[in-house]
């Protein structure tokens, strides 16, 4: 199994924590290039053992899909195989590949919308290059904005839904905040669009862990990412991840997903820099979505731009993205079609924050509701256009 770097481990289990791990997370982002150099390595090394473990039954099961469209850091993925109504994208989370909507046959989000009858498009963000690596909240809004103007004149006008999951969830909350009359409605799940103090532990600890100065110049590579994750929660990170294991030793389709999960989190790729620390500067550390004074793509936007409809799942096992990281978000909305539904968690998914994209019970409970919320508001659009044709 997959296990933080060392030290991590060791710090959760003798209690320490404050000015220790601060000063290890700050050596780490005040890194020389020969650290920065380790952690790239370590990306590398980690996706070979995620490569390697195809060979004990955990290859790809992905559903096919072409690429429709590319920019310099990112790609579209179009998975319909003929032109379906309504469309739906998905953003991407910046970290990790997409595949975690699309990790198995049996507990896929894809294969899921698309046997609804919904196109689905996927948005990945590419591993950065030198010439791209300054891409912050701006360029992934814009990329987003490309897409779905794609999306809508291929549909004939009609307009996307939009979702995503942990930090794709909340670049797609900014988007529809910045472009409301673009989408159809919203879906974000396990997605924090609040961070005020004391709404997540897991915020809390991590704003205390790293410095303001985060640099912009250099790409993250994904397992410092993943190694400051697990200093801020090892709970999270480390001991839950073996706890679900253990629990699921007697359950064969449990242990099957549990060890997808792991193979995914080994499969790192850089963040760019300017992302980074802006969403540990902006988001994380100063709340300026949720307080309204988020600047995007030279727009001013937060909660009470946030005008179309949503529907909010929080896994109430979940420490990354707890109900008071978007709650108070949703209350502020300036519409009364916003809804937020409560998900428990469950054994077999390796991370409770992936819970409700890989978890059985999350595909048996929750994703009804989320398709029947899209399919009531393609019904309401519906008749709104055959009004407005009258």
């Amino acid at each position: 199994m997959n296990s933080p770097k060392p030290g991590i481990a060791e710090a959760a289990q003798d209690g320490r924590g404050g000015s220790a791990a601060q000063g290890q997370a700050v050596s780490v982002f005040g890194a020389t290039d020969g650290l920065r150099a380790f952690f790239t390595v370590a990306d590398v090394l980690r996706r070979v053992q995620s490569g390697a473990l195809e060979a004990f039954g955990l290859g790809l099961q992905e559903s096919p899909y072409q690429i429709v469209t590319t920019g310099s850091y990112w790609c579209l993925r179009d998975y319909a195989t003929r032109s379906t109504s309504p469309s739906l994208l998905i953003v991407a989370a910046p970290i990790k590949r997409p595949y975690i909507w699309d990790i198995a046959p049996s507990v896929s989000a894809i294969r899921r919308c698309l046997q609804e009858g919904f196109h689905v498009y996927l948005i990945e963000w590419t591993p950065e290059a030198d010439r791209t690596q300054n891409s912050g909240l701006d360029e992934h809004s814009k990329a987003i904005s490309e897409c779905v103007a794609m999306i809508t004149r291929q549909a004939g006008g009609r307009r996307p839904y939009l979702t995503g999951h942990s930090l794709g969830g909340t670049l797609a909350g900014i988007f529809s905040a910045l472009e409301p009359a673009s989408v159809r409605g919203l879906v974000l799940l396990g997605a924090p669009l609040c961070f005020e103090p004391a709404t997540s532990k897991f915020r809390d600890a991590l704003v205390a862990l790293l410095p303001s100065d985060v640099s912009e110049a250099d790409s993250f590579p994904g397992s410092l990412l993943s190694y400051m994750a697990a200093l801020a929660a090892p709970g999270t990170f480390f001991w839950s991840r073996l706890l679900d294991a253990a629990l699921s030793v007697t359950d064969g389709h449990a242990l099957e997903i549990h060890a997808l999960v792991e193979r995914w989190s080994l499969d790192e790729v850089a963040v760019p820099g300017k992302l980074v620390h802006q969403i540990i500067q902006w988001l994380f550390r100063e709340n300026r979505f949720c307080r309204g004074t988020l600047e995007v793509c030279g727009a001013v936007v937060g909660s009470s731009s946030l005008s179309v409809p949503t529907f909010a799942v929080v896994n109430t096992a979940d420490e990354i993205a707890p109900l008071t990281s978007i709650k108070a978000c949703i209350d502020a909305m300036p519409v009364t079609d916003a809804r937020i539904i409560k998900y428990p968690g469950e054994t077999g998914v390796g991370l409770q924050h992936l819970g409700v994209l890989v978890g059985r019970q999350a595909h048996a409970r929750v994703w009804p509701e989320i398709i029947a919320w899209l399919k009531g508001h393609k019904q309401i659009q519906g008749a709104e256009t055959n009004q407005g044709a009258e």
